[in-house]
């Protein structure tokens, strides 16, 4: 490894310590995820007017707020953008994966065990489709890193990572 420095032999050389806590720390943004699923079909979503990915699908999902926990925030933005009633206990985590974007995240991808309501788009500003599909037949314009979730949650995967050279 080489480390962005250098020493000259009369230089006293700082303890391990003092050059981790001289390094950036990563600041880890945390999202959640659901990947709701009803005979072999996933619920996806075309984003819109986002600034983020429009025109391509995703999966419900959004930030985690301060004052919640992973389930909670899930529960939140399902009940948000399509309507669900999840209970936060319901929700099963499936997948955890790190990923490289314009800064670290980590996202949660969680699965229903049950829900109430039918999905319906509460954010047409944001979300102009919601529909099944086929795990087998995804669109192609699946966001990468959403399609890369839901094949290694498939094959039984709970960790992944993406974007990392």
């Amino acid at each position: 490894m080489t480390l962005p420095f250098h020493f000259e032999s009369h230089q006293r050389v700082p303890s391990l310590g003092q050059l981790v806590d001289d390094m950036a720390r990563s600041t880890l943004i945390p999202e959640a995820h659901l990947l709701l699923v009803k005979n072999s079909h996933v619920l996806l979503l075309r984003r819109q007017n986002t600034g983020y990915e429009d025109g391509n699908y995703s999966v419900i999902a959004g930030h985690i707020e301060k004052s919640e926990t992973a389930r909670q925030g899930m529960a939140r933005e399902a009940l948000e953008e399509a309507g669900l009633i999840i209970q936060p206990e319901d929700l099963v985590l499936c997948h955890v994966m790190h990923r490289k974007a314009e800064d670290n995240r980590v996202g949660f991808f969680f699965k229903a065990e049950r829900w109430t309501g039918e999905p319906r788009n509460l954010e047409p500003g944001k979300c102009s489709e919601l529909s099944w599909f086929h795990v087998d037949s995804l669109p192609a314009n699946l966001i990468p890193y959403v399609r890369q979730a839901i094949k290694e949650t498939l094959r039984g995967a709970t960790y992944s990572e993406h974007g990392w050279p």
